[in-house]
């Protein structure tokens, strides 16, 4: 455990670093914010370096060997339905979980004055999520061509775009990048590596990968289709 976290320290360090120091530039140079204010700044930092490491720390620990193990053992169920709904609940529990999601559904709030919801925007998100990660994993099983699917859900997208609410458009597609955090991403990955590691004549590189792409389109059509409903 020492030696993990050690790694995932320089890693949130290697990444925090230079934020700090832009921030620290900008105060002494041009920016000059209150000292409270600046304080504050560098607290949050301190809190945001401990979080970022046990979140790390634990996914690599035991978040991602789970996802791996479960990918692994569904297909000895026999069962398609059953990798479909598994697949789908994990989709869906990891994107509401998903810190980038819930700062996102915050903002659409506060930005709409309480008229667009949070959890609506966090539940949408996330049910877009989790359809598409369970036809990803479908697409595992069966081998369906990656970019046929990738080809069909992109040209649905842009034609739902041309319907639904013009304020809808651009948050759609930012939902669709959010979803790719630190929490989703490496659980559906786990997940479709654990998954084709048992099946015949599967790669855990030509089947996993692609795979977020894909997801990342299912909150992007869900958006869509609300901005349609709500319009």
């Amino acid at each position: 455990m020492i030696p993990l976290l050690r790694e995932k320290l320089l890693e949130v360090l290697k990444a925090v670093a230079p934020l700090i120091g832009v921030v620290c530039l900008l105060q002494v140079t041009l920016i000059r914010a209150p000292i409270d204010l600046f304080l504050q700044f560098l607290a949050g930092s301190v809190l945001a370096i401990i979080g970022m490491l046990l979140l790390l720390t634990g996914i690599d620990f035991g978040i991602l060997p789970m996802g791996r193990f479960v990918g692994a053992e569904l297909p000895r169920r026999g069962s398609l339905a059953l990798i479909i709904a598994v697949a789908f609940a994990l989709g869906f529990a990891t994107t509401v979980a998903e810190p980038d999601v819930l700062v996102l559904a915050g903002q659409v709030e506060t930005a709409s004055g309480g008229e667009v919801s949070r959890q609506a925007v966090v539940y949408v998100i996330a049910a877009g999520l989790g359809v598409f990660a369970a036809v990803s994993m479908m697409r595992i099983v069966t081998g369906w061509p990656m970019r046929y699917l990738l080809a069909a859900a992109y040209s649905t997208a842009l034609v739902l775009s041309f319907f639904s609410s013009p304020a809808f458009v651009p948050l759609a597609f930012d939902a669709g990048s959010v979803t790719t955090g630190v929490l989703s991403a490496p659980v559906m990955l786990a997940l479709a590596i654990g998954l084709s590691s048992v099946l015949a004549g599967r790669s855990g590189v030509s089947d996993s990968f692609g795979l977020l792409g894909f997801a990342s389109i299912g909150p992007i059509v869900a958006v869509l289709i609300m901005g349609m409903l709500l319009s």
